[in-house]
């Protein structure tokens, strides 16, 4: 039989693709059916308790954080000056590099501006507008009155009635309504605090507050910028516990290994205490000089101070009045500056010999405020002069005759003393009638020349009394 013809042309195969259709051939293909393969479902979790979940607790928010002394550093920084931190000529007296922080160097001689203009920068315009009240004679108060007036925010100030009158006079040339109410600091806080209540006034006082807090805290930013390889800060803590727990915060986070001390009156070791008993103390038993630390009896340490300076601070001590007194001193005759008790703490700390740990290092001092009425302050120089051995008093039993007082008056002149004062008693001693008493008052120049002005007397006038410092 003859082959079938194609039934497709030859030329359309290609079209196919395959030739083994050619010529009506067929090609048969097994084709595998292949199941597809069975899903099998996972075993049901295991129910678990809730007790044998492990919850981990979340870490406690930091009350400051070295972000928020940042800001405030950013915010301040067009209405506060930066500071000098200098190089002091009392380094060679007490053998450590001192660099001074100079923190009265303000417009109104405290620290604290850089708190108040942080907190009030903060404030809502609401609160701005209506205006803020303060209470109280203060550092705290001077700055909310002065930075409140530049804000052109309305501030008030309640003074006690007995207030002087020069003190009323700054704080209307700082631009604040002042109303004198009241015989005592508390009677002025709550006539402000019932002012604010009905007019819808900010009663502010210093506080532990986080802005204020990190307002204080720029003190440490500077020092570490000023000051390289800074080995101790000190930093005064009487009623100004919110500037060691700042200045420690910023210290501390831009070098752990920078010491902080802080430094507090013998007569109001509030922060002593309150380290000893683990928890913040309101009171102390004892009290200061009121004159001397004024207004610090009104002051208290917050939950949240004492807690960063638990955590930050690595040593906290006392320091006498006395020696502040001395420190004072030596600010004027060293540093040509007048600085309050408060201010003169940090030094008082170094030349008390309380840190020999610090000896050869590199230390700043804090000098927070020097706020202190004229009086006052020529009374302390007086009493530090006696302390320091550069003013004696002495009395001794002279003769009638003529030339006793002469011959006693050319010792003096000799031994290079000056005589301050000079006081001659005829009649005081009854028991002899024929001499007479004489006190005198001479100031030396050192301890050195005044324990040869004792020598030399005591040997001349065996009678000689010296009274008592």
């Amino acid at each position: 039989m003859g082959r079938r013809a194609t039934l497709i042309e030859p030329e359309r195969l290609k079209d196919f693709g395959e030739e083994e259709l050619l010529n009506g051939d067929v090609v048969v293909h097994k084709i595998k059916v292949v199941e597809a393969p069975e899903i099998k479902l996972m075993d049901p979790p295991k129910t678990r308790r809730v007790s044998e979940f492990r919850i981990v607790p979340r870490p406690p928010a930091q009350y400051l954080r070295f972000e928020d002394i940042s800001a405030a550093s950013f915010r301040i920084q067009s209405g506060i000056q930066k500071t000098p931190c200098t190089y002091s000529r009392l380094s060679k007296l007490y053998g450590m590099e001192i660099y001074l922080k100079k923190e009265h160097l303000h417009y109104t001689g405290s620290v604290k501006e850089r708190g108040v203009l942080y907190l009030l920068t903060c404030l809502t315009q609401e609160q701005q507008t209506k205006g803020v009240i303060v209470a109280t004679d203060c550092n705290f108060s001077m700055a909310v009155a002065h930075h409140a007036a530049v804000m052109k925010v309305p501030v008030f100030v309640i003074m006690p009635s007995g207030c002087s009158s020069p003190c009323l006079r700054i704080y209307r040339d700082y631009g604040a309504m002042v109303i004198s109410y009241g015989s005592t600091s508390r009677d002025s806080q709550n006539h402000a605090r019932h002012l604010a209540s009905e007019n819808g006034y900010l009663y502010l006082e210093e506080d532990e507050s986080a802005e204020y807090l990190a307002g204080l805290g720029t003190v440490g930013m500077e020092i570490y910028e000023q000051v390289p390889k800074v080995d101790a800060v000190i930093v005064p803590a009487a009623g100004q516990y919110g500037l060691l727990a700042g200045t420690a915060a910023a210290i501390k986070h831009l070098n752990s290994q920078i010491l902080v001390m802080g430094v507090e009156p013998e007569g109001f070791p509030l922060l002593l205490q309150s380290l000893k008993t683990d928890s913040p103390v309101p009171n102390v038993h004892s009290s200061p000089e009121q004159k001397l630390y004024e207004g610090l009896m009104e002051r208290s340490l917050g939950v949240n101070t004492f807690q960063l300076a638990k955590k930050l601070v690595d040593k906290v001590l006392s320091v006498s009045e006395d020696h502040s007194l001395v420190a004072m001193l030596r600010f004027q005759e060293f540093e040509r500056s007048t600085v309050d008790a408060e201010g003169a703490m940090g030094l008082a700390a170094i030349l008390a010999g309380n840190l020999p740990e610090l000896r050869g290092k590199k230390v700043v001092v804090v000098v927070s405020s020097a706020n202190m009425a004229p009086e006052l302050m020529r009374r302390c120089v007086d009493r530090a002069l006696v302390l320091d051995d550069r003013v004696s008093k002495f009395s001794v039993q002279l003769g009638e005759w003529p030339g006793d007082m002469a011959r006693l008056l050319d010792v003096l002149s000799r031994e290079d003393v000056r005589l301050l004062d000079v006081c001659h008693r005829r009649h005081s001693d009854k028991s002899d009638l024929f001499k007479a008493k004489v006190e005198c008052v001479v100031e030396t120049r050192d301890k050195t020349q005044s324990t040869q002005l004792r020598k030399t007397l005591n040997e001349r006038y065996p009678s000689i009394c010296w009274l008592d410092r």
